[in-house]
């Protein structure tokens, strides 16, 4: 950075209404805090277990896969029984 750098930048700041600039400040902390506020909703441990369990819950109320884990269970009695049977 150059001098001429330095006294256009030092000219620019000197140049604003210091109510502007803490209205500024003011605006980007408020920004600032909204963001880490959504991030740590985000990343609740609780809210991604519950997602979580939404989806399966979604899952497996299709009708196919409904169908198919009725049918699955439909086999693994069948073959308890004939295990039970065999003894």
């Amino acid at each position: 950075m150059t001098q001429s750098d330095v006294d256009g930048v030092e000219g620019t700041v000197a140049d604003r209404n210091p109510e502007t600039i803490k209205q500024e400040i003011d605006q980007a902390r408020n920004q600032l805090a909204s963001t880490v506020d959504s991030l740590a909703e985000r990343a609740n441990p609780q809210r991604l277990a519950d997602d979580a369990k939404a989806a399966v819950i979604r899952f497996v109320k299709q009708p196919a896969v409904a169908a198919s884990l009725v049918g699955l269970g439909a086999v693994v009695v069948v073959v308890v029984i004939r295990k039970i049977k065999r003894r």
